[in-house]
């Protein structure tokens, strides 16, 4: 069998019917490019691995005895693509007819471009501006903090998330949204893929922030169309939070320094205090309420700090 031009790999968990609506979008047209679409289940408990055996028989179908979250399973899938490119595309998303022949052409137009994402948009048709630059030493201490509500601070968080940028026109870009990420199957094996240690997030943003520092440009295009359900793949994951900090801190650690990550628990520990006022002023005269919402932050500081 000849080897298709596009790998898509698609990862999924107990996303059941939101993982089938997006092979039947993928299934739905017939592609310029030869395409083969490999679905990582991540040990899904709802049925899913199943029924997209028994409704797409034409996929190559990796089931996991247990959830080895986004990385793992997307580098999982990837490394045994065959196609000379290879598309992550979240469960949580619909292509829109020819969007991945674009990118495939953009890239084969645009040798030094690594990597090229599409526009994502709501089910509504509203663009979603996900597009960021790369995070600083500042946009750590203003992101998801009362830093970030007032200037200084607010200047820092929208130079952070590109508000300056209405996602209307295609561009070059730091970091792209990652629900939908093409590049050259060689050089994304060459880069080790997706890092492993940043198990749930910000691996995206290393990966691009690596190709950046290769002088490898990424392109956001317009030209193709997603839609996307944001967060639809991880709101149904508990301990996301405690998860998106340590990988935070994993980040700024491999890119920053022993300082880097000093500053990041700092400013962890700094969120923490917010987080403490903002219960007691949330839960005033409501003393049981205020001792569940101390004891699930004491909780998860404890898995937060834990090794």
């Amino acid at each position: 069998m000849n080897a298709p031009v596009l790998s898509v790999v698609v990862l999924s968990w107990n996303t059941r019917a939101l993982t089938l609506a997006c092979l039947r979008a993928l299934f739905a047209e017939t592609p310029q490019h030869a395409r083969e679409v490999i679905v990582v289940d991540n040990g899904s408990h709802d049925g899913s691995a199943d029924a997209i055996a028994a409704d797409y028989p034409q996929v190559a179908l990796i089931r996991n005895a247990e959830n080895r979250l986004y990385s793992a399973g997307n580098n999982q899938g990837a490394f045994v693509a065959r196609g000379e490119f290879v598309c992550t595309l979240n469960s949580d998303t619909e292509v829109r007819p020819g969007a991945l022949d674009r990118l495939v052409d953009f890239l084969r137009d645009n040798p030094g471009y690594a990597a090229v994402a599409p526009m994502l948009v709501d089910p509504d048709g509203s663009v979603q501006r996900a597009c960021q630059r790369f995070p600083t030493i500042l946009s750590a201490l203003c992101f998801d903090s009362w830093w970030g509500k007032w200037w200084p601070g607010s200047w820092i968080q929208r130079r952070y998330l590109m508000e300056d940028f209405d996602h209307l026109a295609s561009r070059d870009v730091p970091q792209p949204p990652g629900a939908c990420f093409c590049m050259r199957r060689e050089e994304y094996v060459r880069m080790g893929g997706l890092d492993e240690r940043l198990s749930l997030y910000y691996n995206d943003v290393d990966l691009s922030k690596r190709l950046w520092r290769a002088g490898r440009k990424v392109r956001y295009s317009v030209d193709s169309v997603v839609m996307h359900h944001r967060g639809a793949s991880t709101k149904g994951f508990a301990k996301m939070l405690v998860v998106w900090h340590k990988n935070r801190l994993a980040f700024y650690e491999k890119h920053y320094g022993a300082l880097g990550a000093m500053w990041i628990r700092f400013v962890i520990r700094l969120r923490i205090i917010e987080e403490r006022i903002a219960i007691r002023r949330r839960c005033k005269g409501d003393p049981a309420r205020l001792q569940a919402e101390r004891a699930f932050l004491e909780q998860a500081q404890k898995e937060l700090w834990a090794s």
